[in-house]
């Protein structure tokens, strides 16, 4: 009978916050042997005000932007812990707890910064963070920008 690796799902957005989850998990990894794929969920932008209007963004502009962010991240994270460890990058369309939620079923671990862009700076947990924490079906690491 052959162990499998175990599957470690983070997710990035870009923030501190999730650039310490990343850290986390890549040496996590590396301590257990597991395979890492690192989440970075996009949607299109939702305007609320008339006046002045945004520029519009198409969605090939947003997803090649959140494979950009993605790509960064990972690459400037496993350069600075010059790691061997084997991260998949993936890039979704829709909200984030939804998508790492359905990513990590099945995990083994489901690693997330406690907040990302958008939280307010006095909660201890952001809202993905706490969506994860309440619903996953396996366990969750919340990871503090300076735990990372």
């Amino acid at each position: 009978m052959s162990e499998r690796e175990p599957r470690v799902v983070v997710g990035v957005d870009g923030s501190p916050g999730s650039r310490a989850a990343l850290r986390w998990a890549v040496r996590y990894a590396e301590q257990c042997g597991g395979e890492i794929t690192a989440l970075m969920a996009w949607s299109a932008p939702v305007f609320v005000e008339a006046m002045p209007m945004p520029p519009i963004v198409s969605d090939d502009e947003s997803r090649a932007r959140a494979e950009w962010e993605l790509r960064k991240a990972v690459d400037e994270t496993t350069a600075l812990l010059a790691t061997s460890a084997r991260v998949r990058r993936e890039v979704v369309r829709g909200h984030a707890a939804r998508a790492l939620l359905d990513r990590a079923r099945g995990a083994d671990l489901l690693v997330v910064g406690s907040r990302g862009h958008g939280g307010f700076g006095g909660v201890l947990l952001g809202s993905v963070s706490m969506h994860c924490v309440s619903h996953a079906h396996c366990p969750v690491v919340v990871v503090h920008p300076d735990d990372g």
